[in-house]
C-alpha cells in the first residue's frame, strides 16, 4: 500500500517557493511591469499524459504575488490525466499571473514527472509484493518536494536524508573493518533508528542476515544471485533490490519476490512533463 499523500509542512512549501521566486524575480519583473495591472485569468493545459503532483507549490506561487488569486482544479493531486486536458483556472492580478508563471509551471512539470515515472514503475509491479521506493538522489533543496511526488505516484519513500535511518554502505563497513562491527556500533550508538544493509555478493548477505538488521539491499545482484538471496533470507529480514534496475526488468524482480526496489531514476532521470499556461478562458 502507498504512503498516505501528505504535502510537506505549510513552512517548508513556502521557503521552497521563496526561493523559486527570488531566483527568478530578482528586484522586479521587468516585462511584467508593462503590463497594465487589472484582474485576468489564465489555465493550465497538459501537453502530454501524465500524473499530477505539485498542486501546494504551484499555489503558493500566485498566492505569494497575489493572496486574492484564486485557483480552481479540475483534477486531483497524483490523478493520470491525457494531452489537452485543461489542469486548473487562475483569477487574479495580471502581473502577478505572468511573473509566476515559470516558477509555478517549474515545480508542477517536474514533481509531475516523477509521479509519472514512479506510476510506471509502481504499475510494473502491480499484483507482486514489491514496493517501489525511491533515493536520495534528489534535486538539491527539492528533497521534500520530489519525495511527495513519489507517493503522488503511489510510491512509497525512503528515509528523507542521514538521520533518519542507519545504512551501512561499502565505505561505511570497510572504515568499521567488517559488517559485524560496523552493525554493532550503529545498534549501540543509534538503537532506536532503522538499521540497512547494503551487500554484494551472497557471503556479504550471510553476514548481514547474522549481524542483524531492518532490512538488507542487496546491490546489483544477478537474477540467480537474487533468487538465492530470497532463500537464504526466507523472510526473516526485507530485502531491497537496488543498482540497475530498469522499468523492463522490474517485473522480473518483483516476481522473484524481494520486499522493495528503490530506483534512484524517480527523481534523478526526470524529464519534466510539457504544460503550458495560457492567459484567457481555456477552450469550451
Amino acid at each position: 500500500m502507498a504512503e498516505p499523500l501528505t504535502p510537506p509542512p505549510a513552512d517548508v512549501v513556502a521557503a521552497d517557493v521563496a526561493r523559486a521566486l527570488a531566483e527568478d524575480i530578482g528586484p522586479g519583473d521587468a516585462t511584467a511591469d508593462l503590463l497594465p495591472d487589472e484582474p485576468a485569468r489564465a489555465y493550465v493545459i497538459a501537453k502530454e499524459a501524465g500524473v499530477i503532483a505539485g498542486r501546494p507549490w504551484f499555489d503558493a506561487c500566485f498566492l505569494a504575488l497575489d493572496p486574492n488569486a484564486r485557483l480552481d482544479w479540475r483534477v486531483g493531486e497524483g490523478q493520470a490525466v491525457a494531452a489537452g486536458t485543461v489542469l486548473v483556472t487562475i483569477t487574479g492580478r495580471s502581473r502577478a499571473l505572468v511573473s509566476a508563471e515559470r516558477p509555478a509551471l517549474n515545480f508542477l512539470q517536474t514533481l509531475s514527472a516523477t509521479a509519472s515515472r514512479t506510476a510506471e514503475c509502481v504499475a510494473a509491479v502491480a499484483g507482486s509484493r514489491t514496493r517501489v521506493l525511491d533515493t536520495r538522489k534528489t534535486l538539491p533543496g527539492l528533497r521534500q518536494a520530489q519525495k511527495y511526488a513519489v507517493r503522488a505516484g503511489g510510491g512509497s519513500n525512503h528515509r528523507m536524508g542521514l538521520y533518519d535511518a542507519v545504512m551501512l554502505k561499502e565505505n561505511h563497513i570497510h572504515a568499521a573493518g567488517s559488517i559485524a562491527a560496523a552493525a554493532a556500533a550503529a545498534r549501540a550508538r543509534h538503537p532506536a533508528l532503522p538499521l540497512i544493509i547494503e551487500v554484494e555478493s551472497l557471503d556479504e548477505l550471510d553476514q548481514a542476515l547474522a549481524a542483524g538488521c531492518d532490512r538488507i539491499l542487496v546491490d546489483d545482484f544477478s537474477e540467480a544471485d537474487l533468487r538465492e538471496a530470497v532463500r537464504r533470507a526466507a523472510g526473516r529480514t526485507p530485502l531491497e533490490v537496488s543498482g540497475g534496475v530498469t522499468l523492463e526488468r522490474l517485473r522480473a524482480i518483483a516476481g522473484i519476490g524481494v520486499d522493495y526496489v528503490s530506483i534512484g531514476a524517480l527523481t534523478k532521470h526526470v524529464q519534466a512533463l510539457d504544460l503550458s499556461m495560457r492567459l484567457g478562458d481555456p477552450p469550451p
